[in-house]
């Protein structure tokens, strides 16, 4: 190779903007890797009584009571197997408070589930309703 090979291969558009692009990826790299991941917290109502709910009230909060995440459903013929919420945590432990509206009753029921979050993306619960009360 002569001196003047090495020269154009210096001075050529890619090579000045080579280090630019490095610090890019390893920005990107860190950001993925430093960020909250997104789980999916997946809610499975099992026994009787969904199928007269009619409207589910999801709140995650952490220790000090901070709503981390809230967000409603509503069903017209009652809960499916299966809700899927998708929420940004990090390893730690949370509660979730559930508040279901259903069709025969005024105030909602209320449920409390612990949320203990490890490396896994998936937090599956299965929930049941108390018996109702006359």
């Amino acid at each position: 190779m002569s001196t003047s090979e090495r020269k154009g291969w210096r001075s050529s558009p890619l090579a000045k903007r080579l280090p630019l692009l490095v610090l890019v990826a390893v920005g990107l790299w860190l950001w993925q890797v430093t960020g909250t991941p997104e789980r999916e917290l997946v809610l499975q109502p099992t026994g009787p009584g969904w199928e007269a709910a009619r409207a589910l009230d999801l709140q995650v909060v952490d220790a000090e009571g901070t709503v981390l995440k809230r967000e409603e459903r509503f069903f017209s013929h009652g809960a499916p197997p299966e809700l899927t919420f998708k929420v940004d945590l990090p390893e730690g432990s949370f509660r979730a408070l559930i508040f279901v509206k259903l069709a025969d009753r005024e105030p909602r029921v209320r449920l409390e589930e612990p949320l203990t979050v490890g490396e896994e993306r998936y937090i599956v619960r299965q929930l049941q309703l108390p018996p109702a009360t006359r």
